[in-house]
């Protein structure tokens, strides 16, 4: 695997930088840049800062991801679904969770929140056409392979 550069600004005191936590690890970890902890009853979300802006290469995106610990444990989820963070985009990371548990959920200072991916992208060209080319599955959709 080839790294690549990735230039940090810390945008707020305390932020912490992101962190892998094993060598085999895909994605890097986001931690909450809060003072007080902030309670989530369920239902509610919330708008989390990571307290860093990030510059990436063209050609690159960043993905912000949910940690599967504290969605599988404590119901905590990216309301979202991902975060997509352009290569020309210079603000704070923040990350919106949402608590789709039925009992309130603490986030606490330092606490790390998500997961930050780096991957290439295309962009498309579009070209308008009447007919596309034509394949076994066809027009088949949510289920039509037959698999689970």
């Amino acid at each position: 695997m080839n790294p690549i550069d990735v230039k940090i600004k810390l945008v707020r005191e305390g932020a912490k930088l992101p962190t892998y936590a094993t060598e085999g690890s895909a994605a890097c970890d986001l931690s909450a840049c809060i003072k007080t902890p902030i309670t989530l009853y369920p239902g509610e979300r919330i708008r989390i800062p990571t307290g860093i802006a990030i510059s990436i290469p063209g050609g690159t995106v960043a993905i912000v991801c949910a940690r599967s610990g504290i969605a599988l444990k404590r119901g905590l989820t990216l309301s979202n679904g991902i975060g997509v963070i352009d290569s020309d985009y210079r603000g704070e990371i923040s990350v919106v969770l949402r608590n789709v548990s039925d009992t309130p959920q603490t986030v606490e200072p330092d606490e790390r929140i998500a997961q930050l991916m780096f991957m290439p992208h295309f962009t498309a060209v579009f070209e308008k056409c009447y007919n596309l080319d034509e394949t076994d599955r066809g027009e088949g959709g949510f289920g039509s392979t037959g698999r689970n």
